[in-house]
């Protein structure tokens, strides 16, 4: 299963085609309309979540609410279109003085001069209107759809912000997925501890007022996954790297652990390592779940957690210095819009890439033509491995 994304910030549309999707699942709009609203909520965030409402169109692979086996195609329109016509239009322009807003200053901290350099790009809004985050309204899209599949499979994914600015979240102590989620979709940070979310508020108002920005550290976890899905025998096939290849694909995103993640650099391996037990009932499982859910490559049947670090957004009210490519002559970068911090609307990025990567292995691990013989399958699996 697979899916490529099509589209810049400021054209007419955002496009998503899946392949490789069962025929015969559930699927409609509104299922990923709720997705796209969750990304675009979040304290922090810039006027663009004012300007644009995203709403998807299914323009092709689903008939009377069923998938066919077929690719799927999204649709994500732009609203703010209508005021790019000239500057992002597919035709030349018949008077050059359309092509206005041409970018030939580099802000440090995103793809402009290194995209310019790639593909000889003198104007770079050819680069950072195809590198900027508003490529992940369709990978939020996407990820609605795995999510979909997931939840008919009984697999359930959540996730939420840990730290935001140095802030740390404390409380953490959930006892379920569904509760995470329900105090999480009602925090404007989507933090769980309560007393950290005001800490984290006042982290992002102090920023603004000094026209910054700041990061965090957002977590995703996932109860439900059969154990054994993934790959021990080939390093592009482990699931736990495809996991992490796409947390750190996400715009802003520079580092990604599963369960204690760097702290075991510090510890003993009797420290680290998950001991394994088993009862009749579960089969075989762990006494702790330090590992988050992995081991060899593969899912353990525990639950799935994994965290990415996302630095502060690079385009900042106080700019930093940079080079004109044209003139070399030194200036502050240039100020497109944007937020103080994302990191809260992150996490439901990062939410969405992982429920792919899931439910992509899983499609591709077990026969999955029609979404029946899909939930029959998996569910042989873990009736394998309890009576194993």
């Amino acid at each position: 299963m697979r899916y490529l994304t099509a589209g810049e910030s400021h054209g007419p549309q955002l496009t998503a085609i899946i392949e490789g999707l069962p025929a015969g699942m559930p699927l409609t709009a509104e299922d990923i309309n709720i997705e796209l609203s969750r990304r675009q909520k979040g304290y922090g965030r810039g006027r663009r979540m004012q300007i644009e409402k995203d709403q998807v169109q299914i323009k092709g692979g689903v008939r009377h609410g069923l998938t066919l086996g077929s690719p799927v195609a999204l649709v994500v329109e732009n609203k703010d279109w209508k005021h790019w016509t000239n500057i992002m239009g597919i035709e030349a322009p018949e008077q050059p003085e359309e092509t206005k807003r041409k970018v030939t200053r580099p802000r440090p901290g995103h793809a402009d001069l290194n995209g310019g350099i790639k593909y000889g790009h003198r104007d770079m809004r050819n680069v950072l209107e195809r590198s900027s985050a508003r490529e992940t309204t369709v990978r939020v899209a996407a990820g609605a759809v795995a999510k979909k599949l997931l939840k008919l499979l009984g697999v359930e994914i959540a996730s939420h912000v840990v730290e935001i600015g140095g802030v740390k979240a404390k409380n953490l102590r959930y006892k379920s997925i569904k509760e995470l989620q329900e105090v999480t979709e009602q925090s404007p940070v989507r933090c769980f501890d309560s007393e950290a979310e005001k800490e984290m508020m006042k982290a992002i108002d102090q920023a603004k007022e000094k026209g910054d920005s700041i990061g965090g550290i957002v977590e995703v976890v996932a109860e439900g996954m059969p154990a054994g899905v993934g790959s021990y025998v080939h390093y592009d096939r482990k699931l736990d790297a495809k996991i992490a290849a796409a947390i750190v694909s996400i715009n802003a995103f520079k580092g990604v652990e599963f369960g204690i993640g760097f702290e075991a650099a510090g510890k003993f391996g009797s420290e680290v390592h998950d001991e394994i037990i088993w009862d009749e009932e579960r089969g075989f499982s762990r006494k702790t779940n330090r590992l988050g859910g992995f081991e060899g490559g593969m899912t353990t049947g525990m639950p799935i957690v994994v965290r990415g670090v996302m630095k502060p957004i690079p385009t900042l009210y106080k700019p930093l210095q940079s080079v004109d490519i044209d003139t070399k002559e030194p200036f502050s970068a240039s100020i497109e819009r944007s937020d103080s911090c994302a990191v809260p609307a992150a996490s439901v990025v990062a939410e969405a890439v992982v429920a792919w990567e899931l439910a992509a292995a899983i499609v591709d691990q077990f026969y999955s033509d029609r979404m029946d013989a899909l939930i029959r399958n998996v569910d042989e699996q873990r009736k394998y491995a309890r009576e194993f």
